[in-house]
């Protein structure tokens, strides 16, 4: 899909000093436990008290990024807000049924189930936002983000005047144990710090909330441009070699015009062959990965995109976080993502540098 659409404001709360500060003095925060945290906020800066107390980790996590993205973007209530997501509040929905059981199925406090639900974090934003308009959560695993993104560009055309546009996923320890059960995490303890170096079946948990304020024209604070967006449901294996340069001639491009690629390697043996696919494509190009930052999660490509928006816009890249990566280039103009979750869900993503190349 080729398309314009800028990003003008971001938010996000990471595993990573991501939500306050200038990211690029931010050490690299590492675990060992092969499950990456998020680095919570203050609430009581953005959710009063009496609110707090009545609200899950994943509704806080959501609501606070989405009111940090519109006061970053400065565009005030949104005309639409759409948001993915691939478990909603796991924390939530464990209480739950864990009342169920407790409670045999008699007496059970309501809220958690309210907040279980996969839209909560929208509704909550709609009530603060005082906004009526469109409001949609996408959870499609592996592209709940990218088609809360595509949907998004579709309303811009259409003449929404801006969206707030997010993902949202949590990790519990529960959950985390259930999907080790099923080979989806590593056996061994690896820090995070050190994944690459450990290529073995599985890879490490993670969670975060990412929001972005988009809008179908550039300003002077716009991040980035995201020029164009491709999704793959369970490919070939050797895909890449043909749809990763059509994906680059529909946007009139060719290899030697992508100045940075971050890819989602995240040191999980089972599928590493799909990453290994870029380096004939893609020469030479400087590779960052991005999943010892966040780990791994249904809606990761968010803080893919958010990160690389900010690359765009500083024209440098926060090089203490990626000691693996010798060089960078001088001048960044196009990053090209591509990032799959388990094999399935593929996603190849160009972002510019917003104002340039007619932007």
């Amino acid at each position: 899909m080729k398309v314009k659409c800028y990003i003008q404001g971001i938010a996000a709360i990471t595993p990573q000093h991501t939500f306050e500060g200038d990211i690029f003095a931010q050490p690299l925060e590492s675990c060992s436990s092969n499950l990456l945290s998020v680095r919570e906020p203050d609430y009581k800066a953005y959710i009063p008290a009496n609110s707090l107390r009545r609200m899950s980790r994943m509704l806080k996590m959501g609501l606070t990024t989405a009111i940090k993205c519109l006061q970053d973007s400065g565009l005030g209530a949104p005309g639409a807000i759409v948001t993915g997501t691939g478990k909603g509040s796991l924390q939530d929905t464990e209480r739950f049924l864990k009342d169920i059981r407790q409670y045999n199925e008699r007496a059970l406090n309501p809220t958690p189930f309210i907040q279980s639900t996969y839209n909560a974090v929208n509704g909550m934003i709609a009530v603060q936002q005082q906004c009526t308009t469109y409001n949609n959560t996408f959870v499609h695993r592996g592209f709940s983000f990218e088609h809360a993104l595509l949907d998004s560009m579709l309303l811009l055309q259409e003449g929404t005047p801006h969206t707030l546009t997010g993902a949202f996923d949590e990790m519990t320890e529960e959950h985390c144990y259930i999907k080790s059960r099923i080979g989806m995490w590593k056996t061994e303890k690896v820090n995070s710090a050190q994944l690459y170096e450990h290529p073995s079946p599985g890879t490490i948990a993670g969670e975060g909330a990412v929001f972005f304020a988009l809008s179908a024209r550039a300003t002077a604070q716009s991040y980035a441009r995201i020029a164009g967006l491709q999704l793959f449901y369970k490919p070939q294996p050797g895909f890449l070699a043909a749809a990763l340069p059509a994906f680059l001639q529909q946007q009139g491009l060719s290899p030697r015009d992508i100045d940075l690629v971050l890819t989602g390697r995240n040191a999980d043996s089972n599928y590493a062959h799909f990453y290994q696919q870029l380096e004939a494509p893609l020469p030479g190009a400087c590779q960052l990965p991005f999943k010892h930052l966040c780990g791994e999660y249904e809606t990761a490509g968010a803080f893919a995109t958010w990160l690389a928006a900010h690359i765009l816009k500083a024209q440098q890249a926060p090089r203490q976080w990626f000691p693996m990566v010798p060089a960078f280039p001088e001048r960044v103009e196009r990053i090209l993502l591509y990032n799959h979750f388990f094999g399935e869900q593929h996603v190849l993503m160009l972002l510019e540098r917003a104002g340039a190349h007619g932007g």
